[in-house]
């Protein structure tokens, strides 16, 4: 059981909030590329660790992250004109370019000089992997942009299922390393079939194994830690093993085990304390053997997760599923068989998500063993955010590094004898794994 002072801890981001700070010492997702993708485009409304932002891209294609309001008057420039390489206030037409400097101040006589001693704020971005990335931390302490586990080279096919969610970010993160739950809240969609491997069908996932109480083991790493969860196999369960390993790259990734057609991976962007953009990530990579897989593209794979903008969620990302309606749960649907009642595994998720309230209130659980990597996740970051309060340091920026491209989930029936530990981090040629902690 968490005090209140830990769950604050493990859930705070916004202002000086020591795991918001954590945060920002880490490159996080700002919005997806398909979201800017034109120069001159509209300007894009995000929030992010509490702050309000806008992301544009300008007329050369250069992108900007920056504060939402002018600095004149503080009107939102969500609603600017995206002109001649700047971004226009519509009040008094200042206009500001992708590194904040004010290039324009349409309301100002030039020989004031005023225009050369406004500034707002602006955040560096990269694009990679579908996404555009910034760096909210110090200037001074800004690591290199790193590619993700889930798009280790430029050639990763990458889909996106994107939702914005009404809830804090670690107990959508709980979520993601929970194994356990697939079992149950995941039960139509994964199913038990006499397979040699998970696989990938047009409507479902299968998986060789019947084993809802699998049995968890945990090693902290340098990036985070990783587990598994060990089920017993529909087939030769007395030799075999079904062995899921999930992988936390702290402070945002998951990486899921994947299945015969694409890897899998979450990525979180905690908009402030009480809402988080959810990523559900399916993945190949050509350049990298052990992630060489057949794929799916970005629409399937949003139709597979019930999750297609413009039919399941509005323009903007935000889910027609919601509370209010009791996320569409069919009721016949669950009398007919159907566990949930409710489509997509990300919309099963969220109703969990989401109803444990914006902030869950962990002092008041009972916990058993099928959660012991919710509480290697809870004794990390609490302790990550005590670290970051008290001296600065920032989990994941501390060496030994090992490189996220190499990094990778697991998922298959193995002799009993087999050391699990061994499956999670790629050697240089991809073609076999070493211990990493």
């Amino acid at each position: 059981m968490m005090t209140a002072e830990e769950n604050d801890l493990l859930c705070r981001v916004e202002g000086d909030a020591p795991m918001g700070q954590l945060m920002r010492r880490h490159w996080m997702p700002a919005c997806l590329i398909e979201e800017v993708a034109e120069p001159d485009c509209a300007p894009l409304k995000v929030r992010l660790l509490g702050e309000d932002l806008v992301v544009f891209r300008d007329s050369d294609g250069r992108l900007g992250v920056i504060d939402e309001y002018c600095p004149h008057r503080r009107a939102s420039l969500a609603f600017g004109r995206n002109e001649e390489c700047g971004l226009r206030c519509l009040y008094h037409g200042w206009k500001m370019d992708v590194e904040g400097n004010v290039v324009e101040m349409a309301s100002e006589p030039p020989e004031s000089g005023f225009v050369e001693k406004a500034k707002v704020k602006a955040y560096p971005a990269r694009e990679w992997g579908g996404f555009v990335w910034t760096y909210m931390g110090p200037a001074d302490t800004m690591p290199e942009f790193e590619p993700p586990a889930f798009a280790p080279t430029q050639n990763a096919q990458v889909s996106i299922v994107k939702i914005h969610v009404g809830c804090n970010w670690a107990q959508i993160l709980e979520g993601q390393i929970d194994s356990a739950h697939s079992s149950s809240l995941h039960s139509s969609d994964m199913k038990p079939a006499k397979v040699d491997a998970a696989k990938a069908a047009d409507t479902h996932w299968l998986r060789p194994s019947t084993d809802k109480a699998p049995r968890l083991q945990v090693e902290r790493t340098s990036f985070g830690f990783h587990y598994a969860a060990i089920r017993r196999p529909i087939a030769n369960a007395n030799v075999n093993d079904y062995v899921r390993v999930t992988v936390y790259v702290a402070p945002f990734t998951a990486l899921i085990p994947p299945n015969n057609e694409y890897n899998v991976a979450t990525l979180l962007a905690p908009a402030d304390d009480y809402n988080t953009v959810f990523h559900f990530i399916a993945w190949t990579d050509k350049d990298t053997p052990w992630a060489n897989k057949g794929g799916i593209d970005q629409e399937a794979w949003r139709k597979f997760n019930v999750a297609q903008p413009g039919i399941d969620l509005d323009r903007g990302f935000n889910n027609l599923r919601t509370r209010a309606n009791n996320y569409q749960q069919d009721r016949n649907a669950m009398r007919l068989g159907n566990f949930t009642g409710i489509k997509g595994i990300p919309n099963q998720d969220i109703a969990m998500w989401e109803t444990m309230g914006p902030i869950a209130d962990r002092t008041r659980e009972r916990l058993g063993a099928s959660d012991l990597a919710v509480v290697e996740f809870r004794k990390l970051m609490v302790d990550a955010a005590r670290q970051m309060r008290d001296s600065g340091v920032a989990i994941g920026r501390t060496t030994p590094h090992i490189p996220h491209g190499k990094i990778r989930s697991f998922e298959g029936i193995v002799p009993k004898s087999t050391n699990w530990r061994s499956f999670t981090v790629a050697e240089e040629e991809g073609q076999t794994q070493e211990k990493v902690a």
